[in-house]
């Protein structure tokens, strides 16, 4: 199936329950695959799962996740909940479990940032064609 006669635009909601993040990586990997856009598959999967994860661990609500394939093959990723207030990205010191989810989307993004809505927040990453 070529990328003509897939939808630009994919989206989900997703219960705030164990077994979601899988589930999303799961949805996005086979719609990155769909759109013949492996090279961002590895890198978008990752992004999800550590924005989905921490939607989960903080938000009680219905998470979405929503998947855009931009003008010129990038891919704009937006995970929602909820919560309004606006992740915090942090320094992990090195024997810290948790802490690097934000630093990773910094890292391995193009461009990231925060948006608040009605019903919660939303953050998003710009992934290039590439990934």
């Amino acid at each position: 199936m070529g990328t003509a006669a897939v939808p630009p635009i994919a989206e989900w909601s997703f219960p705030a329950e164990p077994g979601v993040v899988r589930t999303a990586r799961a949805m996005v990997r086979e719609t990155l695959h769909d759109w013949d856009m492996e090279p961002a598959v590895d890198v978008a999967v990752l992004l999800v799962s550590e924005l989905v994860t921490n939607s989960l661990r903080y938000a009680s609500g219905p998470i979405g996740v929503r998947i855009v394939r931009l003008r010129g093959g990038d891919l704009l990723v937006e995970v929602s909940d909820p919560l309004p207030d606006p992740p915090r990205e942090r320094t992990a010191a090195p024997d810290d479990e948790g802490g690097r989810g934000l630093q990773l989307v910094a890292c391995s993004a193009r461009r990231w940032g925060t948006r608040r809505g009605r019903s919660g927040k939303t953050v998003w990453f710009e992934l290039a064609e590439t990934g």
